[in-house]
């Protein structure tokens, strides 16, 4: 799974990207400080089993963190967009490339209008960060619409001419974009392009495009520098004027802040809570203490956290429509090692038993004989679809 970090330059992209990877990006006040994409690892939090089964788990992947599991998913940051991009605008076609194998999107927008479309400083709400949505949903519409237009005839023609089925040989020219023949299929019917394929004109075009790009590309909005002066008026603004979108207020700089006084020990935080405890006060001056105290009062008291892992859970679980589940290979919650509940697996939701034991391992699917559901004590067969949080013991024949 590949989560796409995307927006106009200088908008806090990789503040954001930043904290949810702890990754080492440059971060700046300046158009295109983002060249090159930045890949990096980033967590999912869910809730861990260990407490329900009165166990302490030994994670292989990711970490755990008073009964939460956060698993580790990859994140990638791409180059600022501005207007024009499929066109080749600025970084634009480099921006749109990197996005190929991206299975969803973060849009990360300046909620507080203080960067205008060029990516430049200005008066905080002298922007309105509305526009950012249209040109980000425009430009990826008419790269998708251009990538399906160019050679659009002879592959119309030949699929007519070798009576080839439309689905699967479409799914097949766009598979590089993460266009699945389901997808397909659902747009055409959707649609209504029940006509001959030659027929199809250029409008039918841009309007597959456009679902294509929603099924494959679906996306999530982080609407960042919401603790700035007018971050929390154009909020409510932009959930009335997008009510299709999933919105999130943010503050990267705060989580940021946060994660990096965790992780030096100055202070307990668990990423995505409402709160944080001090743990070594005396080791804080002056500035970091009123700058924790902004961060409590104006953040996480008003929003309820910073968001930045809001917006990364949101995207995962609800927009992708995935699920947490816990493998292990005997009633114990061990693996063969002996470390228990070693392991949380992110799946489709809707995933059957045999499915899950291929994801585990291809010996394991292949020898699949029956699942045990530990936390009912029931025995599951191979096409019994899983639960989110479920715990599996898969048992096979070798």
């Amino acid at each position: 799974m590949l989560i796409g970090v995307v927006g106009r330059t200088n908008t806090g992209k990789s503040s954001l990207f930043k904290a949810a990877t702890l990754a080492e990006v440059e971060i700046g006040n300046r158009p295109f400080v983002t060249i090159k994409p930045s890949h990096g690892i980033g967590f999912v939090k869910v809730n861990c089993p260990d407490k329900d089964f009165n166990t302490i788990c030994n994670p292989k992947n990711g970490y755990c963190l008073d009964g939460k599991r956060f698993v580790p998913v990859d994140i990638l940051d791409v180059a600022g967009l501005i207007r024009g991009a499929h066109k080749g605008a600025g970084l634009g076609l480099q921006f749109l490339d990197d996005l190929r194998q991206a299975d969803a999107l973060i849009e990360v927008i300046d909620i507080s209008g203080t960067t205008n479309d060029k990516g430049e400083q200005v008066e905080p709400g002298s922007y309105n960060p509305i526009e950012d949505i249209k040109v980000l949903e425009e430009e990826i519409d008419m790269w998708f619409f251009e990538l399906i237009k160019k050679g659009w005839d002879k592959s119309a023609k030949q699929i007519q001419q070798e009576k080839l089925e439309v689905v699967p040989t479409l799914a097949k020219q766009f598979s590089g974009l993460k266009v699945t023949e389901e997808m397909v299929e659902d747009a055409i019917k959707e649609l209504d392009l029940q006509k001959n394929i030659t027929e199809w004109t250029e409008e039918d075009l841009k309007k597959l495009a456009v679902k294509l790009r929603k099924k494959s590309k679906p996306m999530i909005i982080a609407a960042n520098k919401v603790d700035l002066a007018k971050g929390t008026e154009n909020f409510e603004k932009l959930k009335k004027e997008f009510k299709e979108y999933e919105i999130i207020p943010c503050s990267a700089e705060s989580e940021l802040a946060l994660r990096e006084a965790a992780k030096k020990g100055l202070i307990k935080y668990i990423p995505g809570e409402k709160d944080f405890e001090i743990l070594k006060e005396n080791e804080l001056n002056e500035q970091q203490k009123k700058a924790l105290e902004f961060i409590k009062k104006n953040v996480l008291e008003k929003f309820g956290s910073t968001g930045v892992q809001d917006v990364l859970d949101k995207a995962v679980f609800e927009l992708l429509k995935y699920i947490a589940v816990y493998p292990v290979a005997n009633s114990k919650l061990e693996d063969k090692d002996g470390n228990r509940l070693p392991d949380c697996l992110i799946v489709p939701e809707g995933i059957t038993a045999l499915e899950f034991a291929y994801k585990v391992h291809s010996d394991i699917g292949d020898n699949f004989v029956k699942a045990i559901d530990l936390r009912t004590k029931q025995v599951i067969g191979k096409d019994h679809k899983l639960k989110n949080l479920d715990v599996i013991e898969i048992m096979t024949s070798k």
